[in-house]
């Protein structure tokens, strides 16, 4: 039995991982799309490091795209078998997939404008919103704590892990040869003190584990001083500079808290009276879909539910759902606050937003959360005087902003209360996946620490024998 990582190895995006058995089948665990890798991302996106068409069956953490991404091209080059997932997750994985090809097939039709004036070459989507389509009548759907036989080898159980609505611990119960062996992957982990969501829960005791690490070697902020934070930015930018505060956003996870916030900045009397919009149809309907998992919401949330009925909505929020909606933005005189996805500013309308609003001091660009070093957001982050958006050069005016506290990755403390339900003398191997190799190296040496001793950091393709 030997696992491959074609994902998330080294890195935080493309998460893919494949577990095959002495038997010759083979099940991968999430097909996500490598998202801000520079240059690289096409050719990481356009190749498996493996043929579809050998693969049995896909088992899914959750709905990011990160994590989803690839199905409709694994569908397209040949996979034939069905995808597992939560009940929630595969309501968002139809919505994020079709985005996604929409996204997709729109950048390509702006960059191919500009290949024909320049006299370069036509360049194609990854997959069409018709192959995202393909994907969802192979959707199986089980839910949080029900053990399912996959097949004869593998049971499968999902734990909830807090990070969004429907994500998953994947546990395997891997049975070959009279013998059994036990592999769990974290998907992404979530937060013990998320604003909105239930904590992770504990999993059953594992011989391997893959362990995402995006924030190994962070300790967050509280979440409770997120609002104070955001009604800064919204103040110093909109009320005193009279600018625009663009947030780049994910759709699923971070567009909602922020709605949460400002809902809660009202309830307190302390939101300022600007506009606020969310352009993003798609983080539009994320949100109606949440609303309707009340049960996937932490006790505090459900505590408000009881005076307050729609958590994500307050006094001077509009929903921008067309693309004249979406450019007339551009033409406003007030200040107001653009909600738009997505987070890296990788994609998206936001981009577009960015590039209107980088080049005068009164503005702010504010990230909330974790983005690729190489994408938009990663670059801005970084501190970029100058930045290429759709091929052209923008000098970064706008101030950058930055509220870390609001992440829907765990931090370290997060990760270490994840794996404490675990007897280390029992994990043969701990593989940290989902991160920046530096971030590993540092958070390998706490884990060590806390009696892990076998911990690896794969590379790209690396394949692993399990025993």
């Amino acid at each position: 039995m030997k696992i491959t990582f074609h994902g998330a190895a080294r890195t935080v995006t493309g998460s893919k991982h494949l577990l095959q058995l002495n038997n010759g089948r083979k099940y991968l665990l999430d097909c996500g799309l490598f998202q801000g890798m520079g240059q690289e991302t096409l050719e990481l996106n356009s190749h498996f490091g493996f043929e579809p068409s050998e693969v049995d069956a896909v088992i899914i953490s959750h709905a990011h795209i990160d994590h989803i991404g690839l199905l409709p091209r694994l569908v397209k080059q040949g996979y034939k078998g069905k995808i597992y997932c939560t009940p929630q997750t595969k309501e968002l994985a139809e919505l994020l997939l079709l985005d996604s090809a929409h996204i997709q097939e729109s950048d390509v039709r702006f960059v191919n404008k500009r290949n024909e004036k320049q006299g370069k070459p036509e360049v194609m989507p990854l997959y069409s919103e018709e192959d995202a389509m393909a994907v969802f009548p192979m959707f199986v759907t089980v839910p949080y704590n029900t053990p399912f036989k996959i097949d004869g080898n593998i049971e499968l159980l999902y734990t909830d892990c807090g990070h969004i609505l429907g994500s998953a611990a994947i546990n395997l119960k891997v049975t070959e040869g009279g013998k059994l062996m036990r592999l769990a992957f974290s998907g992404d982990v979530g937060r013990y003190s998320d604003l909105i969501l239930r904590k992770p829960s504990p999993f059953p005791q594992a011989d391997y584990i893959l362990l995402e690490s995006t924030y190994g070697n962070k300790l967050h902020k509280l979440v409770v001083a997120s609002a104070d934070e955001l009604l800064k930015f919204i103040v110093d930018t909109c009320l005193k500079k009279k600018g625009n505060l663009v947030i780049p956003a994910f759709s699923v996870g971070r567009t909602q808290e922020i709605l949460y916030l400002l809902n809660r900045l009202e309830t307190e009397n302390r939101l300022p009276p600007v506009n606020y919009y969310v352009d993003s149809p798609m983080s539009i309907e994320a949100t109606e879909i949440i609303k309707v998992h009340p049960e996937c919401f932490n006790e505090q949330v459900q505590q408000v539910m009881n005076t307050d009925t729609d958590i994500f909505s307050f006094k001077g929020l509009h929903y921008s759902k067309t693309v004249e909606n979406s450019k007339a933005l551009n033409n406003l005189t007030e200040p107001c606050v653009i909600i738009s996805a997505s987070g890296m500013a990788e994609a998206g309308r936001v981009k577009h937003h960015i590039a209107i609003n980088i080049d005068s001091a009164k503005n702010t660009i504010l990230f909330v959360g974790y983005c690729e070093p190489h994408s938009l957001g990663g670059k801005l982050r970084g501190g970029a005087t100058e930045v290429s958006i759709y091929g052209e050069h923008y000098d970064v005016k706008a101030e950058i902003g930055l509220i870390e506290s609001m992440s829907a990755h765990g931090d370290y403390e997060d990760l270490c209360e994840w794996l404490s339900c675990q007897d280390p003398s029992e994990v043969k191997k701990l593989f940290l996946v989902h991160g920046e190799y530096d971030v590993q190296t540092e958070f390998r040496e706490r884990l060590l620490k806390k009696g892990f001793n076998n911990i690896e950091i794969p590379s790209l393709h690396q394949e692993v024998e399990l025993e």
